[in-house]
This record gives C-alpha cells, sequence and structure tokens, in this order.
C-alpha cells in the first residue's frame, strides 16, 4: 500500500496543502491564535487528478490480483496516453493495456466513428459551451447583483448544457483520437439529463468516474452490505470525497455534498416505498415526467456551487431567481435560449439515431467524409467564437 500512500500523498501536497493551510489559518486567525501555517504556492500540473486515479488504479488491480504488472513501456503509455491525460476518461488498467499487445491493423480502424465523435466534440465545445460561457454565463457569476430572475434562471440552465458540452465534448475527442490509433477508450456520457433519479445520473455522467468512486471506495468503505446507515454514510462520504477531488475549494466539497446527501435521501425513500409495498414514482408517464424535472432541477441547482468562486458567489447567484423578479434584461437572447433548450433536447435523442449517423456517415466513402468534414470545419471556424477557452475540466 506504500504506492497508494505516495500517490495519495502526491495529490495532496500539490492540490489540497494550501487549501487546507488557509482553512486551518482562517480558523486559527478567528481565535486570535498566530503562528499561521505557511503556504507552497506550487503550480498545479494539468491533470493530476485524473493521472492520480489510474496509478491508484493500476497498483490497487494488481493488489487485488486482477492485474498483472505490465512492462515499463506498456505502464507508461498507459499513464500518460495523451488522448485522455489532461482529462479523462479515466481508462482501467486491466481494459487498456491488453490493448497494447495486440498488432494494430490500419484497415480495422473504425474512422468514420471517431470522425462523428470528434467533430461532434468540436460543435459541442466551440458552437455551444464557448457561446454560452461567452453571452451569459460569465457574466452571470461575476456580477450577479446586475442580473434578473429571467436571466438568473436562463444563466443557471446554460452552465448546465455548457459544463456537459464542454467535458463531453473532451471525452468524445479522445475517444475519437484513440479509436483512430487503434485503440478502444471507455464511454463517459450517456444522456445524463434524461435521467429519472440521481442515482441514473451519476451512471450516464462522467461515468469513468463514477464506477472508479464506486468500485475503489464506495465498495471498500462496505458499500449497502452493512445495514442502511452505514449505507446513507457511504454515499454521503464517497461524494464529499468526490467533490473534493475536482477541486480544492469550499464550493466543490459543497456540491459533492449535495450529491451525496441528495443520494442518501433519495435511497433511503426508495427503502421506505419497497417496505410499505408502494408503488415506484415512475410507473405513470406523468410521475416519470416530474422524475426528469426534479432530477434536472436538482443538478442544475447543484452546478452553482460547482461553477461559484466561493460559497457566497454561489448563494447571491441563488438569490437572484427570487429578488431580481419584475424585470427581464438583455442578456437572454434567442441564440441563448435555442443552445440551452437544444443542449437539453439531444439528450432524449435515442441511441440508435446516433448510430444511424455514424451508420450514414461510413456509407458515404472517402471523398464524401473528406467534403462534410471540411465543410463542417469550415462552419465551425465561421460560426464559433473568434478565440476558445481551455477545456473546464484542465483544471482538476
Amino acid at each position: 500500500m506504500l504506492a497508494v500512500a505516495v500517490n495519495l500523498a502526491t495529490l495532496g501536497v500539490f492540490k489540497y496543502f494550501d487549501f487546507f493551510a488557509l482553512s486551518l489559518n482562517g480558523v486559527l486567525a478567528a481565535f486570535g491564535l498566530g503562528a499561521p501555517l505557511p503556504l507552497l504556492r506550487i503550480a498545479l500540473p494539468v491533470g493530476i487528478s485524473f493521472l492520480v486515479f489510474r496509478m491508484l488504479t493500476y497498483v490497487i488491480d494488481i493488489y487485488r490480483g486482477q492485474l498483472t504488472p505490465a512492462p515499463a513501456l506498456d505502464f507508461a503509455v498507459y499513464t500518460v496516453f495523451f488522448p485522455y491525460l489532461l482529462a479523462g476518461p479515466i481508462a482501467r488498467a486491466r481494459e487498456f493495456l491488453p490493448q497494447l499487445r495486440v498488432p494494430r491493423d490500419p484497415r480495422a480502424v473504425d474512422s468514420s466513428r471517431a470522425f462523428v465523435l470528434i467533430l461532434g466534440g468540436l460543435v459541442k465545445k466551440l458552437l455551444i459551451a464557448d457561446y454560452l460561457s461567452t453571452h451569459i454565463v460569465g457574466g452571470l457569476f461575476a456580477s450577479p447583483q446586475t442580473y434578473s430572475s429571467w436571466e438568473t434562471f436562463w444563466g443557471i440552465l446554460a452552465y448546465s448544457v455548457q459544463i456537459y458540452c464542454d467535458f463531453s465534448a473532451y471525452s468524445d475527442i479522445a475517444i475519437g483520437i484513440a479509436l483512430l490509433l487503434g485503440f478502444e477508450l471507455p464511454e463517459n456520457f450517456a444522456a445524463p439529463y434524461a435521467a429519472r433519479t440521481i442515482q441514473d445520473f451519476w451512471r450516464r455522467w462522467h461515468i469513468t468516474l463514477s464506477s472508479w468512486l464506486r468500485d475503489y471506495l464506495y465498495i471498500p468503505l462496505g458499500g449497502n452490505r452493512k445495514g442502511r446507515g452505514r449505507t446513507y454514510a457511504n454515499l454521503v462520504l464517497t461524494f464529499l470525497l468526490g467533490g473534493l477531488w475536482h477541486g480544492a475549494g469550499w464550493t466543490f466539497v459543497f456540491w459533492g455534498l449535495l450529491h451525496g446527501v441528495g443520494l442518501a435521501v433519495e435511497r433511503a425513500r426508495m427503502d421506505a416505498r419497497r417496505s410499505q409495498g408502494l408503488p415506484e414514482p415512475g410507473a405513470t408517464a406523468g410521475g416519470r415526467a416530474l422524475q426528469h424535472l426534479g432530477v434536472f432541477a436538482f443538478v442544475s441547482l447543484a452546478w452553482v456551487f460547482f461553477r461559484a468562486e466561493s460559497l457566497g458567489n454561489a448563494v447571491a447567484v441563488l438569490w437572484r431567481l427570487v429578488a431580481g423578479l419584475g424585470s427581464f434584461g438583455t442578456a437572454v437572447t434567442l441564440p441563448v435560449m435555442a443552445l440551452c433548450v437544444l443542449g437539453v433536447a439531444v439528450q432524449y435523442v435515442p441511441r440508435r439515431g446516433v448510430e444511424a449517423l455514424e451508420a450514414g456517415f461510413s456509407r458515404i466513402g472517402w471523398a464524401g467524409q473528406g467534403v462534410a468534414l471540411a465543410l463542417a470545419l469550415f462552419l465551425i471556424d465561421m460560426l464559433g467564437p473568434a478565440g476558445s477557452a481551455e477545456f473546464l475540466y484542465f483544471k482538476f
């Protein structure tokens, strides 16, 4: 377990030492105590959280007997494979390493699917995520007091769409590039905003992280095997730590706590309904619609804490939902509303629709694909913003 300790210590020094030192210094100052802890002020390596999780996966799977140690070069490739290096997906060593031993055959590469994924990722990032960030989200969180309730509502909705399009875009591009190189990476998103429960949301959102937390944290803590109370506590603790993994800040801790408590409450209600023999809430069409709406509202409001610079900033944004009544403002434009609606609506497109698009693209041949890609890239360049912001998950 020395390897686990070294990896966690590395993450702690680079990402969390100054956060906890500042927090403790604030507590000491509140009680009039001196001798504050020194700050390291070390630059955070890009993608360190993803790197450490891959390293932990490797050593823990070896410890559990699920994996044999790989040759040094194979291990190095798995650790820093460039498509997923900075922001995932979090590939498991036992799924990725065997692919290194399979001879590469360029004729077997599914280039059509790869190009569709890459192109779709560029559209989501450049035409949707960056536009919403520039035209409403950034302004709302920078100066919430100047926004009306109407604008705040759309700004919160816009951030929900922005973070989905931004993060899933990186995952799609990474998976597409890996496909061109002959590697299969795990799916990371599956229409998360179409979820009917918070648990279902986490089965669809950042799938490789949620499955990692389940297999390497929640289950080792006892999972649901040690009584209801322990199950609820394990859920809260798992997502509290999951929030902290995203960033060294109380906003991330609170965001994780919200999801942990939400999952625990949802599980408790489900247990209570089962013990009383009550039907599931989604037994009717109306019940299912309310579930979709309720989960999306919960997730969107929780995103406010994820995006905010501080807890105070998050509260200020949420307060404008009720304090800004009586005016509409000018921040909500037709393109903003259209992109928000589109970003949510695509969650309900059947998977077979995406598969049909990929199949259709593969049938038009290399020449047709080249023309289609060139035209699409031209339109993205023409319609996209002058500059593109970095992917949101790069800072994690």
